[in-house]
């Protein structure tokens, strides 16, 4: 009765989602002819919008926590663990005072009038071309140098293990230590219980809280220590979110058990 229910509301929550996806799509379509960077910036001003209406009808509420200040008055590295559908509003929930340009997959800019408003929103990669991760990873750069923050999911895909983090990437610390810009780890607690990744028809109201970890600085680091800056921000956000009770983390002998 519980999972016929969370469809009912998830098929709601689309609805919704494509509803004020439609009433946004036309701004979307002038803030386009502005450029990569003022057209950009006001495309996400609009998806924030759009983030702010969905996620009132669905009923979660969202609140950041800081182990310390949030970078505002300079471009980060900021990286985050990928653990749900839910992460992408979220991340329009948890960047409100800064321009900030996300890493997303190539595929999802296929979709009809969603991908428009995605091309024109992320920084777009495909993994399966070295050519098109050369060209995602020089705009991550442009936008750096242009002091706008970058957003990158380093487990590159879902966690689906139950530990707190699956491996991560090197591509993220990399650019963070050719450009030396300093790494900012948010960790999301709750998108996991508001909507599994097992199932887009899973979605319940609720809280959803985000945490801004300690800033990891890289002066000094050349690309010989892409792999110690990358163990110690991992081990950063897996200690919070250990620290925090993250609920899809299962000891070896509950793993073993599901």
């Amino acid at each position: 009765m519980i999972r016929f229910f969370r469809a009912v509301f998830s098929i709601y929550a689309f609805a919704i989602f494509l509803a004020v996806m439609f009433l946004i799509f036309p701004f979307v379509i002038v803030a386009s002819f502005f450029g990569r960077i003022r057209g950009g910036n006001i495309i996400y001003s609009l998806c924030r919008i759009w983030a702010d209406i969905v996620l009132f009808f669905c009923g979660i509420w969202h609140i950041n926590y800081y182990d310390a200040p949030k970078s505002t008055d300079h471009a980060v590295v900021f990286v985050f663990n990928h653990i749900s559908y839910m992460d992408i509003p979220l991340l329009l929930k948890v960047f409100r005072r800064q321009p900030i340009r996300i890493l997303g997959k190539a595929e999802l800019g296929k979709i009809p009038v969603f991908g428009y408003i995605y091309r024109n929103a992320v920084v777009s990669v495909q993994r399966s071309s070295a050519g098109a991760r050369a060209k995602s990873v020089y705009e991550l750069k442009s936008m750096l140098r242009k002091n706008i923050s970058v957003v990158i999911a380093p487990e590159g895909t879902f966690n689906t293990t139950h530990q707190p983090l699956k491996e991560f990437y090197d591509g993220a610390f990399r650019v963070a230590i050719e450009t030396q810009t300093s790494v900012q780890p948010v960790i999301f607690l709750d998108a996991y219980d508001r909507l599994n990744y097992k199932s887009i028809f899973s979605l319940n109201p609720g809280r959803s809280r985000a945490v801004f970890l300690e800033e990891v600085e890289v002066d000094g680091y050349t690309l010989a220590d892409v792999e110690k800056l990358k163990m110690k921000v991992y081990h950063n956000m897996e200690n919070a979110l250990i620290r925090y009770k993250a609920s899809w983390i299962f000891s070896a002998a509950e793993s073993r058990s599901k």
